[in-house]
């Protein structure tokens, strides 16, 4: 079995325990056209536990993206890993940590790219949860961009450039 092989298979959606909440930033669940379902299905198999997904608006994510990476700017999603020495190790009680989607910025990306906002956020969410589990794309010499792009199209995004 080649290394893409065991990546794709690594994402089985049997064998995948993964609990997608989606809030409004504010704690309120929301309905997120399928996000949870998707990102469940597409998850690899590593994805054991609890994701909270924060939809926000652009100057939220401005303001933690400064806070939080000294960027005085928007960006599109940000990852907060939990803290693993607070948290269970295993089952659905593990917190895997919060991914946040700025909402305006996402939209934007969707219209530059010909992808609906459904498809922008499916990708975001999914690029958030792999840095949850530790993929790193400035220092993994192409390995998360890969494996993000199997899952993408496992998913049935069409392809995109990041």
């Amino acid at each position: 079995m080649t290394a893409g092989e065991r990546d794709t298979a690594r994402a089985r959606p049997s064998t995948t325990r993964l609990r997608v909440v989606v809030t409004d930033g504010r704690g309120r669940t929301k309905t997120a056209g399928g996000l949870p379902a998707w990102l469940t299905r597409v998850a690899p198999r590593s994805a054991n536990g609890t994701v909270v997904i924060a939809l926000v608006g652009d100057r939220k994510m401005r303001d933690l993206n400064r806070q939080f990476r000294a960027v005085d700017r928007v960006t599109d999603v940000l990852s907060f890993p939990a803290a693993s020495d607070h948290c269970p190790r295993r089952g659905a009680d593990r917190q895997l940590g919060d991914i946040v989607i700025a909402t305006g910025r996402a939209a934007r990306q969707a219209r530059a790219a010909g992808l609906t906002e459904q498809q922008e956020s499916r990708r975001l969410a999914l690029h958030g949860l792999l840095h949850l589990l530790g993929y790193d794309h400035e220092r993994d010499d192409g390995r998360k961009h890969r494996f993000e792009r199997r899952l993408q199209r496992l998913g049935g995004l069409p392809g995109s450039s990041s």
